[in-house]
């Protein structure tokens, strides 16, 4: 706040009623909505006040009049983003860095280590960032961004299915084959949350797939589960190598928590694929694991590179944004309601939440965003 002394400690719990702001996204094509009308009731009946940007919810199907029915209140953007905390489906955009502020809590997607230009701007307002994607529980599994990778995977195995088809560019192959015709050869880089989805699917249409990781567990999991309707791989850079030349669809699915994503495919790989081959990189905003990866929109989602359709939109699940909505929000809610009762005090009461704060105070508290750029991060005890 202005006027406030360097470090002096930011206490929203002693707020009497916390205001949520839910602004409208801007990013180019999404249509998620961070909380649906049923969630305000729950916040309201709480005794939140909460804040719906006029618009916010109409690409999931969400009325001004249904979260008015709810409680909210129905304002501009501006109002939306006065509010204590500000809950998001994606990260701010260029255009919403002039919002952010010292006395700010912000929840949403920020990939951060892949998005230099929003890191700055968070520790240049000192705002405190909250990342759904860091929130990790002792098991190390993701709850927030669980859903999103689920749907996500599902929509990749579906997406290449659609761009192997000629008059998309792609080589004309049908994923399941047909009676004396083979099927389409599907390999998968990585097989946490989004890999195993993919699988799910390619293997549900017919494909021939083939899964690649570094756990070996993972991999003895999905070998047992579908005995044999699947091919395991070691990711090492020969396999990888020689799986990408063949296959019809490569789909990248790897992770590492809040950090860039590694690039296992290079340039060369994707130079000795097949003409009309498909590359549906679902990392890509996290970087990409594809060398020639890059982020695109859903109104231009693909580009071609060495004869190879590569298809990068970085928020896939705002395709299916009704689907995609109900299934965060489903995650989000408790968090939400947390942060909500005790402020960032919350954090302090939860460990699996405190990871997700990315940024607080003009300080980094991620190591793997701190490391992406070089600068210097302190782990979120050491702030809260």
């Amino acid at each position: 706040m202005p006027g406030m002394a360097p470090d002096a400690i930011i206490e929203p719990d002693k707020e009497i009623v916390m205001r949520i702001g839910v602004p409208r996204e801007i990013k180019q094509m999404e249509n998620r909505v961070s909380l649906t009308p049923g969630a305000v009731e729950t916040l309201v009946r709480r005794g939140r006040e909460v804040v719906v940007e006029q618009g916010a919810g109409e690409g999931s199907g969400f009325s001004d009049e249904e979260y008015a029915a709810a409680g909210a209140v129905i304002a501009d953007a501006a109002e939306a983003w006065a509010c204590r905390m500000v809950v998001k489906v994606k990260e701010p955009t260029p255009a919403e860095y002039g919002f952010l502020r010292d006395d700010l809590i912000l929840f949403t997607y920020l990939h951060l280590a892949a998005n230099e230009s929003l890191t700055r701007a968070l520790l240049d307002s000192r705002t405190a960032a909250i990342a759904y994607e860091t929130v990790q529980l002792p098991d190390k599994s993701l709850p927030l961004l669980t859903p999103m990778s689920e749907v996500a995977g599902r929509m990749a195995t579906q997406v290449g299915a659609q761009y192997l088809e000629k008059p998309n560019g792609g080589r004309g192959v049908l994923l399941s084959g047909a009676p004396g015709v083979p099927p389409a050869s599907v390999v998968i880089i990585g097989c946490g949350v989004v890999g195993a989805n993919a699988a799910k699917i390619a293997v549900g249409m017919g494909a021939m797939v083939t899964v690649f990781d570094v756990n070996h567990h993972r991999l003895m999991y999905l070998d047992d589960l579908y005995r044999g309707r699947l091919i395991t791989m070691n990711s090492t850079e020969p396999n990888i190598r020689e799986a990408v030349r063949q296959a019809d669809l490569v789909i990248g699915a790897v992770l590492i928590p809040g950090a860039k994503a590694p690039r296992l495919v290079s340039r060369e790989m994707v130079a000795a694929m097949k003409e009309g081959a498909v590359i549906v990189d679902v990392a890509v905003d996290q970087g990409g694991c594809v060398e020639t990866t890059r982020a695109t929109t859903h109104d231009a989602p693909t580009y071609v590179v060495d004869g190879v359709v590569h298809y990068g939109v970085a928020n896939m699940p705002g395709a299916v944004p009704r689907t995609s909505t109900f299934a965060l929000v489903n995650q989000t809610m408790p968090y939400i309601q947390r942060i909500a009762d005790k402020g960032l005090a919350a954090l302090s009461d939860d460990p699996a939440l405190a990871l997700g704060l990315n940024a607080w105070r003009g300080r980094l508290t991620y190591q793997a965003v701190a490391e992406a750029f070089d600068l210097p991060c302190c782990s979120p005890g050491e702030v809260l």
